[in-house]
């Protein structure tokens, strides 16, 4: 009798236990059963793509001119803004112009009174046959007069070559803007006296072209060999002139709005630094692209290929190991299951998965947003549907 007893008593205990293991969530408010967790997701999907390679550097001006007076004296008026736009051949300096204008009308004089004496001296050489078959003259006159002729034209082109002179003299006491470009200010203002003498002159002002601009980058060792053997394996796009994409970002802007295209490689590999310098080119149509500001510019670090990419809010870290959370069913019960993953570069918001996922696999989007732990069961969100959870769950 005492066992039959204690055989119940063990029965009870044991059904007992089981029904408290089975327990899938702790009570909620009132003793109901709190749902699994609503979580959005992603099926991954393989997606054509260019792999990028990402350097810093600084914008440069295409053009950079300094520009000096080529004549001396003193300014007589400035005929520009500070920082403003500038057309090639517009007037940006006057320097008091009367002394190369007196010098001009004087060499215009000495042109006139040598072109006088060149027609003398070729009346005379007309008649050096005549006279000397009339033995009017003797031959040693003859050939003075033909001397007196020659020097004359001589002494003309000297006489105009000086007028040419003192008249680009003339022409330089107004400087004129050599680019294009934006101007800076003023470093010599009206009434100041300035150098033209070579080596020693004044500096105005400087001029920037705008657009297009310069962005330059250095590339280390291991990306330039990338870079080549893509490039002899004709494995980068180009545009239709073959010509190279990159792009670029500035400090306040993300997504490499910029679009350029890589002009040149330095010609020799610096080797304290392991880096070569690039120059790409960027169109600048608006002005934005100031010269120095700091820049991130990309170039394609691979062929055209298909990879499969998640969001970066899916990626989580678990000491040095990336992971994410995919969703596995069991007995139409979702659950998150841990995935260790290698990941490639950022493409356009998103990460490059190496290893680790499968076309089709579904991955959790937010795993900060979505509290969820591997293992726990979930349930998933779709579009319209919240599986019986109230609208202001689902989007939380």
């Amino acid at each position: 009798m005492k066992k039959t007893q204690t055989k119940k008593l063990f029965v009870l205990a044991a059904a007992s236990l089981l029904v408290g293991c089975h327990r899938s969530a702790p009570p909620g408010p009132g003793g109901m059963e709190m749902p699994p967790p609503l979580v959005a997701c992603s099926t991954v999907q393989p997606q054509e793509i260019i792999e990028w390679d990402e350097f810093t550097g600084r914008t440069a001006a295409i053009e950079n001119v300094e520009v000096r007076p080529r004549v001396s004296g003193h300014i007589e008026a400035v005929k520009f803004q500070s920082g403003q736009l500038v057309k090639k051949g517009e007037v940006l300096f006057q320097i008091d112009s009367r002394s190369q204008q007196a010098e001009l009308d004087r060499r215009s004089a000495d042109c006139e009174q040598a072109r006088v004496k060149l027609a003398n001296a070729e009346r005379e050489a007309r008649r050096i046959a005549s006279l000397l078959a009339n033995k009017a003259i003797s031959a040693e006159e003859g050939d003075q007069r033909q001397m007196r002729f020659d020097e004359a034209k001589a002494a003309l082109l000297s006489a105009e070559a000086a007028r040419n002179t003192a008249k680009l003299d003339l022409e330089y006491t107004t400087i004129r803007s050599p680019i294009n470009g934006r101007i800076s200010r003023a470093l010599v203002t009206e009434g100041n006296y300035v150098s033209g003498v070579a080596g020693m002159s004044t500096a105005l002002t400087t001029i920037v072209s705008v657009d297009p601009v310069h962005v330059y980058a250095d590339l280390d060792e291991n990306a330039l060999l990338k870079f080549n053997a893509l490039n002899r394996a004709h494995k980068i796009s180009s545009n239709g002139d073959g010509q190279v994409p990159v792009e670029m970002e500035l400090a306040d802007e993300t997504g490499f709005p910029h679009r350029g295209t890589i002009e040149s490689f330095d010609n020799k590999l610096d080797a304290a630094s392991g880096s070569i310098l690039l120059r790409a080119v960027f169109p600048n149509p608006e002005g934005r692209l100031v010269p120095g500001l700091f820049a991130r510019i990309r170039i394609p670090g691979s062929a055209k290929h298909s990879a499969l990419l998640v969001d970066e809010g899916a990626i989580g870290t678990d000491q040095a190991r990336k992971f994410v959370l995919t969703i596995t069913s069991s007995n139409r019960t979702h659950f998150a299951e841990y995935r260790p993953v290698k990941l490639g570069p950022a493409i356009n918001g998103k990460r490059v998965v190496r290893e680790g996922l499968q076309s089709g696999d579904q991955v959790v989007k937010d795993i900060v947003m979505a509290r969820v732990r591997p293992g726990m069961a979930v349930q998933l969100q779709t579009a319209g549907a919240t599986n019986g959870v109230p609208a202001q769950t689902a989007q939380r």
